[in-house]
Formats: C-alpha cells, structure tokens, sequence
C-alpha cells in the first residue's frame, strides 16, 4: 500500500483533531504571505515611506516570536488548546476586515503585531497537538500540516493580484511611477535619494481610489470557517460549558484524549509525562528540573537544530517578502503584475514542496531529506546570482527555491523529536528560532538592500543559506555524541539490572532447595 495501514489507522483515530490543526495553519498561511505583494497600495494607503512600512514586517514578526513563545502555556488541557486556536483564528478574520480601516502606519503596526500575536499561538499548539498525537510517526502529518501554511501563503496572493494597482497607488500613474523611479535610484545610490518621499509626492486620495480593501475583506470571509470549525470541534468534543449537557468533567476529556495517544502508540509503549516533556513554552522548558544532569549535546542539539531554522525560515521571510522589490528595480525592471506573480509562484512552489514530501518523509529519513534541500537552496541562490540579469531564470530561480526551503522546517522538527525521543524542548525551541529568523532577516535584509542595492538581496540569501548548511554538519556531529552517550547509559542500566536479576534468581533457588529438604 501507498501508506501504511498503521498510519492509515492512526489518522482515522485522531482525524478530527488533525484536520482542524491543519486548517488553522491554513489561516497561518493567509496571514504571513499578503503583505509582500499588497506592500505598494498599503504605503499609498497609509501615505507613509518605504522605509517606515518595513517595520510592518518587524511588527508581524515580533509578535509572531513572541506568541509562539508563550503558546505552549495553551497545551495543559484540550479546553485551552482548542480555546486559544479559536480565539486565534477569529482574529485573524477580524484583522483583516480592520486593515482597509488603518490609515496610518501606526495603527497598520499595531493590526499586524495582533496578527502576528495569534499567528505564533497557533503555529505552536498546532505543531504541539500533532508531535504529541502521533510522536514518531509524526513526520507524514507535519509535511502535511505545513503544507497548509503554503497553501494558505498561494491563496492570498493570488486573492490580492486582481486588486492590486499597476503602481501602488490607485490610477494615479504618473505619481506611482515617480515613487518607484525614486526607490530604484535609491538601490542604486543615486543622489535622488538623498531627499525624502513627502506625503506631496503620493496622492492625497489614493485611499479612494486603490481598490484592495476588497481583497483584505474576501480573505477575512474565507478564513471565516477555520474559527468555527475549531468551535465544531469544541462542540463535539463537549468541551463547551453551555452545550456540556451530562458530559464528563474537562480533565477526564483531558485523560481521555491522553488514552487515545497511548491507543495510537501501541499497548506497550509508555506515555510520557507532558510537563515533563517538555512540550510547552520556551520559558517552561529552561525551568525544567528534569534537564538537570542532562550532557551537553543534548542541549546542542536544539541550539543548533534552532539555529538552522532560524536561517532557512530567515530566507523564506525574506524572499518572500523582498523578491517583488527586487524584480522591479534594476537590473530586472520587471512590469509590477508580472513581478506580482512572483510571491504566487513562490509559495506555489512551496505548497507543491510539501504535498510532495507527504509521501517523501515516509520513505525517507528526515536527515537525508535536510541535506538535500539544504544543499538545493544553496545551489539555487547561486545560480540565481549568476544569471541574475534573467528574467526567465528567476521565475525559475523562485519555483525551485520555495521546492526545497517547503520541508526543512517540518523535517527538523521530526529528526530533533526523535533524536531526542520526545523528552526535549524541541518544538517550542524551534518555532521560537523559526519566527526569530523570519523577524530578524526580513529587517536587516531589508536595509541592506536599501544601502547596498538589490543585488545584495540574493548575497544575503546565499551567505545565510551556507551559514545554515555549516550549522546542519554541527548538528549531525552532536547527533552523533548523543547517540553514544544514550548508548552508553543503556548499557549502564543493563549492567546494574543483571547482578539485581542474578540475586533474586540465585534467592529463588535457594527458597526452593529449603523446601525441597524439609
């Protein structure tokens, strides 16, 4: 069979539970990929510089850190899980309605600081639900729930594209194509940029006149059924107080979806302690007493693992969010719908990339697939780099990248999972890195690009893509250093058991002589 019937069981058990945390990831998707392509109409919307809409990156992405940060203190019980996914997803659709509404950077900031708040909560409980649901066999469902942020990211664009303007603010084309004249001279170090963009370059009524409130408000529709299938799930699981008629109380809901885990793992497989797994916040899991004594690669292991993802995930923010600036400045100075198509076909490719690793991480093993697609980003920025006065190439340059930056996070949380047999703070440690990377690299790619111009754009990605890889062969050494030491530590226990075994053998046989004789 094209799946194991094991797998296929497991899924049927818990399929209600992983279809909804595979759709608030869709949410996750819509959220993180709008900004890049709607940049342009939202500065004319806001009337505010180049430089100052960044920071709506920064915002997003702080937040997104910060709530993935504290999501985990949600995961004590199913109620606070489910409660805060609910709670997240709306708002989500509630900040979306409200984008058209901010006509100022300020409030923008603030919209997407919320946004990014609940985009963290999210990707940490839903990552949490799924490890903790299916444990080692938690890859095929990981490649499957991160499919569903690409393909959340390949609708937003894509929802925006026929709202957007051909120069970012509205009809008005001759003020939009002096903006941008004016930013591809400031990537160039023109003398025209030593002067500021004042509010009399835009126009005064572009807020009138751009028309991609409409596409916010269609995206807050469609994200509208992920709250309420959350709440179905509450409803169902009868864990909402008003509908609760002769339920159960919530912790035995709790116990029992603890007793489907261990239904799921097997008779004789041992459930560990969830506070003592590790699976929470980032700042639960440095207080953990049982790491106490622990050796230094498992520690390593998730500095490390963090540190690749804060790379990979680093280039993802980036590239997703610079490449349509990077193809309408020169040397590429592409039309503005067709260097629009870019951000599509980016986290296209990432969705097709993570469809395709579904069946990939079942046939093999998450290490090999890291090397691999760390190895083809590399590559690709390279040959990005050299043709990087080809139009055509980067078209081709942005399917293939977002082909093998799709699974490298989904991949690392599945290889550090496992090498660390589920006891570690892998997954709060690694999200917390992921969204750290996207935060951090956005803004300092950002300024470089604006400093250094726009060829710097597909340095940084190299430079960070082979930092990355570098970083991966430390990893696969600590693995190593950890594997011996649990090896170590096996055959320690099994020397003290035996002389244990041989006394209670030797006590057996003795009790047995004595009644024998009498």
């Amino acid at each position: 069979m094209f799946v194991e019937e094991r797998i296929f069981t497991l899924f049927k058990r818990n399929a209600h539970h992983t279809l909804t945390c595979w759709s608030v990831f869709f949410s996750f998707g819509l959220c993180i990929a709008f900004l890049g392509p709607t940049i342009l109409d939202l500065q004319c919307q806001t009337k505010s510089t180049l430089s100052q809409i960044t920071w709506v990156f920064f915002s997003q992405q702080f937040c997104l850190l910060i709530g993935s940060s504290v999501g985990g203190v949600f995961k004590k019980t199913l109620f606070s899980a489910l409660s805060a996914l609910f709670v997240s997803a709306l708002v989500i659709s509630v900040i979306f309605a409200i984008i058209p509404l901010c006509n100022n950077v300020l409030l923008l900031a603030i919209a997407m600081a919320v946004s990014g708040l609940a985009m963290g909560i999210i990707d940490t409980i839903a990552n949490i639900q799924l490890v903790a649901l299916y444990q080692k066999d938690s890859a095929v469902f990981l490649q499957a729930l991160h499919f569903f942020i690409g393909f959340g990211a390949l609708v937003s664009p894509l929802i925006a594209d026929p709202f957007l303007s051909e120069t970012g603010c509205g009809n008005h084309t001759g003020n939009g194509t002096e903006m941008i004249h004016h930013f591809r001279n400031m990537l160039r170090n023109s003398p025209i940029a030593e002067h500021n963009v004042t509010l009399s370059h835009l126009p005064q009524d572009s807020g009138e006149d751009s028309i991609v409130h409409y596409a916010f408000w269609i995206m807050a529709l469609i994200n509208l059924p992920v709250p309420i299938a959350v709440l179905f799930l509450m409803y169902r699981e009868q864990l909402i107080p008003c509908c609760a008629s002769g339920t159960p109380r919530l912790l035995d809901k709790d116990e029992l979806a603890m007793e489907n885990q261990q239904g799921a793992e097997g008779p004789d497989t041992e459930v560990k302690d969830e506070e003592g797994g590790g699976h929470g916040d980032i700042f639960g899991c440095c207080q953990n007493d049982n790491l106490r004594g622990l050796p230094v690669s498992f520690f390593m292991i998730h500095i490390l693992g963090g540190t690749v993802l804060f790379m990979t995930d680093g280039i993802v923010g980036a590239y997703a969010g610079f490449v349509y600036t990077y193809a309408v400045a020169p040397p590429m100075s592409l039309p503005h719908k067709m260097a629009g198509y870019l951000a599509s076909i980016f986290w296209a490719a990432i969705t097709a990339g993570r469809l395709l690793s579904i069946p990939l991480s079942y046939r093999f093993q998450p290490v090999r697939l890291l090397m691999f697609n760390l190895a083809g980003v590399i590559v690709t920025v390279l040959m990005l780099l050299i043709f990087y006065t080809s139009s055509v190439f980067l078209f081709v340059g942005t399917c293939l990248c977002g082909l093998f930056l799709s699974s490298i996070f989904p991949c690392m949380l599945a290889y550090t999972e496992d090498i660390l047999d589920y006891q570690g703070c892998a997954t709060s440690v690694l999200v917390t890195c992921a969204g750290m990377g996207e935060m951090v690299m956005q803004v300092l790619v950002g300024s470089i690009i604006q400093t250094e111009g726009s060829y710097s754009f597909l340095l940084c990605g190299m430079i960070i893509g082979c930092i990355g890889f570098i970083v991966f062969f430390g990893l696969l050494f600590f693995h190593r250093m950890h594997r011996n030491y649990l090896t170590g530590t096996s055959k320690k226990s099994a020397m003290v058991e035996e002389p244990a075994t041989e006394q209670n053998d030797s006590a057996t046989t003795a009790q047995k002589e004595e009644k024998e004789s009498s």
